[in-house]
């Protein structure tokens, strides 16, 4: 008898006995068995619960991937089966695993605490992103702090409180509020309220780890947890005292505009939102000069605000105006609704600041204005509004850029005459080392957008009249 022919019939004789139960049935029995190989998946042992569950998750993962609903349906309820407390604990436990994973790797590919959660919100729901939260915060718990950058735990900070158990007044503790990974999905139905229970539980981590698998690459601005200490090419934060924001004059800033856009006055509107620019003005351009009499190393870096829908095109203009009277580039990703600002520290500061308080402006004027109608009575308010906005951000970005000149202006006359000759090139030469930095973290791959258009004369009208009417660094506004 040939080699091949007994081979044959061993392997019909195992088969045999596997379905009998006989002794091929037992875990590692059979030739194939061994100490370097290992039994083979599916012959002569039952796969455990977690290798089971692992394989479920990755068939929901595929399903919702592919878009087949039947089949997601299916292995959903597999998943939620509560047929043993064995089982849910491994679904439990591996979900969480993955999730986790995910979220590592995420870091790697530049995201960052806050987007992570914010983009979870975004293409799904808010339980997504009490359950991308709990993730979060988990993984995090790993890290010693003096390895994680202040600006890093600062968001994890922020996202900690979108957690479920947050939202339900768990007492604090060092751990997750969970305890075990694999009692998590059946701790956070509960506290969650959702009504499916534990189905519920398990399709949204499910979908959250679809989202986490399918996350587009962005670039690294902040240095990843665990190597707080370690300099990241072109992105890092100016070190030392010297190279911080001033807190204290930036918590005042913050304050006047926020009383600014409460006020139901225009004019204590006007006089607040002019106090606050002066001091963003003469705080960016004190920064510049002190890095230059100080001989002080000082670095762009970069920094992403989140621009949201509706008339997110027109936004990113406004953030464009205002990045550019402040010496700093925009390059915004549509598809997350993300835009990435580089600049100075200090620059950055004010074009974040200035950006969420014009914006605020713009919106009210905005909605006071109300809707709009064609001839025929059909609606044209979103023509309307979305010129408004872009003859807005035009308007503020040609009177910023005369305030920025103005600044310089009055910082050079109040120093002697050659730091005074010196300081237009200095700024210019700021201005190219933004270039740089633009080109070293993008790599340049960048690709020119095309501009929003506005089609409603009267929205751009309204809109030139409201940037007109906003004040900014202390200049009257025009109230014609």
């Amino acid at each position: 008898m040939g080699k091949a022919s007994r081979l044959r019939r061993q392997k019909k004789e195992r088969e045999r006995q596997q379905r009998r139960g006989g002794p091929g049935a037992a875990f590692g029995s059979g030739p194939a068995s061994g100490p370097e190989s290992g039994p083979a998946p599916g012959r002569g042992r039952v796969p455990a619960d977690s290798e089971r569950a692992a394989t479920a998750v990755a068939e929901a993962v595929q399903a919702v991937c592919g878009g087949h609903q039947d089949a997601y349906s299916r292995v959903l309820t597999e998943l939620a089966s509560e047929r043993t407390p064995a089982w849910t604990r491994a679904v439990s436990q591996g979900l969480v695993e993955m999730l986790r994973a995910s979220v590592t790797r995420s870091w790697r590919a530049g995201w960052q605490p806050a987007e992570l959660a914010r983009h979870a919100g975004r293409e799904l729901s808010q339980q997504h992103v009490a359950v991308a939260a709990d993730m979060i915060a988990a993984e995090m718990s790993g890290y010693p702090a003096a390895t994680v950058d202040q600006r890093w735990a600062a968001q994890v900070t922020s996202v900690r409180a979108l957690s479920v158990a947050e939202a339900g007044n768990a007492a604090p503790g060092n751990g997750p509020w969970w305890g075990s990974d694999a009692d998590y999905l059946p701790a956070w139905a509960r506290r969650s309220g959702a009504a499916g229970g534990l189905r519920d539980a398990v399709a949204t981590a499910i979908e959250l780890l679809h989202l986490f698998q399918h996350l587009p690459v962005l670039e690294r601005l902040l240095p990843l947890p665990g190597t707080a200490r370690t300099i990241v090419a072109g992105h890092a934060p100016a070190a030392g005292a010297a190279g911080q924001a001033d807190e204290r004059m930036l918590s005042r800033i913050r304050a006047l505009l926020a009383k600014a856009e409460a006020t139901e006055f225009a004019e204590e509107a006007e006089a607040l939102s002019a106090r606050a620019q002066e001091l963003m003005a003469k705080y960016s351009i004190d920064q510049a000069l002190l890095a230059a009499d100080s001989g002080r190393e000082d670095r762009p870096s970069g920094r992403r605000i989140a621009v949201d829908n509706p008339y997110e095109g027109p936004k990113t203009s406004l953030l464009q105006a205002v990045a550019l009277a402040n010496r700093c580039r925009v390059i915004w990703s549509k598809e997350v609704g993300l835009a990435t600002v580089v600049g100075f520290a200090a620059d950055l500061e004010a074009v974040e600041l200035l950006f969420t308080s014009l914006l605020v402006q713009a919106d009210s004027a905005m909605l006071r204005a109300g809707s709009r109608q064609d001839a025929y009575g059909r609606s044209r308010t979103r023509a309307f509004r979305q010129s408004f906005l872009v003859s807005y951000a035009v308007r503020i970005g040609e009177r910023l850029a005369e305030a920025a000149e103005h600044a310089t202006q009055e910082a050079a006359a109040e120093r002697p005459a050659a730091a005074s000759t010196a300081l237009v090139p200095f700024l210019a030469a700021r201005r190219q080392a933004v270039d740089d930095a633009v080109d070293e973290i993008f790599g340049g791959a960048l690709k020119r957008g095309r501009s929003v258009r506005a089609t409603d004369a009267e929205g751009w009208a309204s809109g030139r009249a409201a940037a007109d009417l906003a004040t900014l660094h202390n200049r009257a506004p025009v109230t014609r």
